[in-house]
């Protein structure tokens, strides 16, 4: 997810319920594509599903580039921004679209929690942050959450462990978006990071997307659904939590997107009847502890 400055201004700042309701609005997005691309999973293939849906996500987000003027990136911010947009929204929506063909939606945002403990793993060696106590508990305690997740879903007859796989390897994919999006903030317009992203993501998924031109053609329910994960939970959902962002804590803001297991899980109950193995949420619970412990500082020497 992309960062702004979080710093409000005195005389500009909103009503407080406004970026709550952004917030509010980013999640409940978010948790509807696990379900939406559970519900479509087997009817689209998961080139199709992330090409079509990184495109439209695209072609909303450039008039917000062309109005705030384009930055001429330098040879390592192009290497940056190919490498986030090959992980994050190439291969994280290939693996993604494809596990939940195997496991359920609830399922699927529980082990995407696990994300921010590989963020943490990377940070050590490329940002030279420190390997203390609480980072290490904490990976211990994240990935112990997907193995308990894991053995649920191998115990539960439409889920999988190669699913499971598939969704973890997604979650890692998204920490390299989180890393090298740290470094293109720095200069890049946020816009411009993510409307890039957007295009190299979809081109990375074209190769496997045989029946997306058959998809366009009917014009039927998949292509509706295709439209409604770029322009909702893609594009707008950036949009409404980055204004959340920058009129509140970035940190107590993000402790919120562990909400959306949660959300999307009550979703998929209403909407396609379903409810992840029991042993998913204890294993989502620990996935929690162990980012939470990773994010905890150890005292000063």
């Amino acid at each position: 997810m992309t960062t702004t400055d979080t710093t409000p201004s005195a005389t500009t700042a909103p009503p407080t319920w406004l970026p709550v309701t952004a917030g509010a609005i980013t999640l409940v997005m978010w948790a509807s594509a696990f379900v939406v691309i559970r519900h479509v999973a087997h009817d689209v293939s998961p080139g199709a599903l992330g090409s079509g849906r990184l495109l439209v996500a695209a072609l909303v987000v450039l008039p917000l580039v062309l109005r705030r003027g384009w930055v001429a990136p330098t040879r390592r911010e192009w290497t940056l921004l190919a490498l986030g947009g090959i992980g994050w929204f190439g291969i994280y929506n290939l693996a993604l679209n494809a596990g939940e063909r195997h496991v359920d939606a609830g399922t699927a945002a529980m082990i995407i929690q696990i994300g921010p403990v590989i963020v943490a793993l990377l940070a050590v060696p490329l940002f030279g942050e420190r390997l203390h106590g609480w980072l290490l508990g904490g990976m211990v305690v994240g990935f112990a959450g997907v193995a308990v997740i894991a053995r649920g879903s191998s115990t539960d007859a439409d889920a999988s462990l190669v699913g499971v796989l598939l969704v973890l390897v997604a979650a890692a994919m998204y920490a390299v978006g989180v890393l090298t999006q740290k470094v293109l903030l720095r200069r890049l317009p946020s816009v411009q990071v993510v409307f890039v992203s957007f295009l190299t993501g979809a081109v990375i998924c074209l190769p496997f997307s045989p029946d997306l031109p058959g998809i366009v053609a009917d014009g039927g329910a998949e292509l509706w659904w295709i439209v409604y994960l770029g322009v909702l939970p893609t594009a707008v959902a950036f949009t409404t939590w980055a204004y959340a962002l920058t009129h509140t804590d970035a940190g107590a803001l993000s402790l919120t997107t562990f909400l959306v297991p949660g959300i999307a899980t009550l979703i998929a109950w209403l909407t396609i009847d379903e409810v992840p193995p029991s042993l998913t949420f204890v294993g989502g619970a620990l996935a929690i502890v162990g980012v939470l412990m990773t994010r905890k500082k150890p005292k000063a020497a």
